[in-house]
């Protein structure tokens, strides 16, 4: 049933008409003019209460006002999340949980981390992904926390309209209990890659790439105290470049969760989730060295995550911003959008928090609070040089010796270059000092990788590598550059563009990395 109903997902993705075959796109979101016949009862709307809820939990301890909508209950899974504990504290600095909480939702931990590929040598790494967080436990915590401060939760509740006044936004529901209506200062969209809204937004765009991935939790490892962020174990096959990650699970002492992904594009022709998961059980008995009769599947783990160049999302509205996965803040890399809500939720509850002390809650102050990051934007061709398009016959160990080359010039830097990385965080200087040694170690390499990946996303990128740089420089002069602007009076709004456009210079040269 469940694999069944997001294969018919990714096959619709995959056959999606574009651009104006698309047709008028469904109207969730309608702007009306004038103020509202009745004020808003709350400041803030958190719409998706799953990662929401860490949102609205840092909100309520600002002080404010805070109703969570979820279709369905605000609870985790219990498949577990692999995280480190550096961006757990990310979440306990924002005061979404305490460092008890944090430290009582892990699972398990384990070290080292292995990275490996093809035919090359493996690059072993420490505190990597290396929590097994249990969703189930992280959210119920700020489910709690949230309810404890004063936080209003609505559950088995669905979005079927909004409308956008002058003074508040108007949310239509309906669910169990009936149709109801509930009005906010503002509306936070963290109901993900497919919210409504962001349907609406992306009407007609389909995604410039795909994470497809599929796996299982299962008991019967022997060898069970490492775990592999990334590896491979073959080179490029019909027009995909295999990946594997491996993590011990808390569940049991020989349980282990393994994934296989690849990085490919939204063409009709790429595989379902039902025939990439048949090869799941083709290769993974040789990827982890034991048969499938030797394992108890306890589950099996599937998905597509669609990645668009033009992330952040820009709020195309009033009063209403997308957060987290919605907005696409996530790494083209990632699959699952915990590390990346660990990284910005501090930076993102500051900017809300000021938004609405400042009312500067229309969609160009909203796009501040999720502007342009170069690193971000930079990554495109990362994902760009790990996947392959149709139709095109690249090298088959190009990926491998392209992957194998970085990594390795990142370790012979050190953990200041290699884990940043590992953690979706690219920086100017650490970036710089890898492509000069992968091109001085390596010279033969770089033509291939130019003709591999194309002239376009290679020009693109250069424009974000410079930006990168711009950011960095920006950000390492930004006390004396606030010094110099506090001689110049300004208003409020005028002071929130600022923090936001420092907040920019931080997180998008990766400097916020600790």
């Amino acid at each position: 049933g469940a694999l069944q109903g997001a294969d018919r997902a990714w096959e619709a993705l995959r056959n999606m008409p574009v651009g104006k075959a698309a047709g008028p796109a469904p109207q969730v979101v309608r702007s009306r003019y004038g103020e509202a016949s009745v004020p808003a009862s709350v400041d803030v709307i958190v719409c998706g209460g799953t990662l929401g809820v860490f949102y609205a939990a840092g909100l309520v301890q600002r002080g404010l006002t805070v109703a969570v909508v979820e279709r369905g209950e605000v609870k985790g899974r219990e498949q577990e999340w692999n995280i480190a504990w550096k961006e757990l504290e990310e979440i306990v600095a924002a005061g979404v949980l305490t460092e008890v909480e944090a430290r009582q939702s892990i699972a398990i931990e384990f070290n080292p981390n292995r990275c490996g590929f093809h035919e090359g040598q493996d690059v072993w790494v420490e505190n990597i992904l290396n929590l097994g967080v249990k969703p189930s436990a992280l959210i119920e915590k700020a489910k709690q926390r949230f309810l404890a401060s004063g936080g209003i939760l609505i559950e088995n509740c669905g979005l079927d309209q909004v409308d956008v006044y002058a003074d508040c936004v108007e949310l239509a529901l309906s669910g169990k209990e009936g149709k109801r209506t509930l009005r906010g200062r503002l509306l936070l969209d963290c109901m993900g890659n497919f919210s409504p809204i962001v349907k609406q937004l992306r009407w007609g765009v389909k995604p410039d790439g795909v994470c497809l991935t599929v796996g299982t939790c299962s008991r019967g490892f022997k060898n069970n105290t490492t775990s592999d962020v990334i590896y491979t174990c073959e080179p490029i096959d019909n027009e995909r470049q295999i990946f594997w990650e491996a993590f011990p699970a808390g569940s049991g002492p020989t349980d282990r969760t393994t994934y296989m992904f690849t990085y490919i594009d939204a063409e009709s022709s790429r595989p379902s989730l039902t025939e990439f998961l048949e090869e799941y059980w083709e290769k993974m008995p040789a990827y982890q060295g034991v048969g499938l009769e030797e394992l108890e599947v306890q589950r099996v783990l599937f998905g597509f995550f669609p990645t668009y160049r033009a992330s952040p999302l820009k709020p195309g509205f009033n009063r209403i911003m997308q957060v987290g996965d919605a907005s696409g803040i996530q790494s083209p890399l990632s699959f699952g959008g915990f590390g990346a809500l660990a990284r910005h939720v501090e930076r993102l509850i500051d900017g809300v928090s000021e938004a609405l002390e400042t009312d500067s809650l229309d969609k160009h102050s909203l796009r501040a609070i999720n502007p342009y990051l170069p690193n971000l934007s930079g990554a495109w061709m990362f994902q760009k040089a790990m996947s392959v398009d149709v139709g095109t016959t690249p090298p088959p160990d190009i990926i491998n010796k392209l992957l194998g080359a970085n990594f390795q010039t990142m370790e012979g830097l050190g953990d200041p270059v290699l884990k940043p990385f590992l953690q979706d965080v690219v920086q100017f200087g650490a970036l710089a000092r890898t492509l000069l040694g992968v091109m001085l170690s390596n010279p033969a390499l770089v033509p291939k990788i130019l003709t591999s990946v194309g002239p376009v996303p290679i020009i693109d990128w250069t424009g974000h590598f410079v930006a990168l740089a711009l950011y960095d420089m920006l950000h390492k002069n930004s006390k004396g550059l606030t010094t110099f602007r506090k001689k110049f009076p300004m208003d409020d709004q005028a002071e929130f563009h600022w923090n936001r456009m420092l907040d920019a210079w931080k997180f998008g040269s990766g400097n916020d990395y600790k």
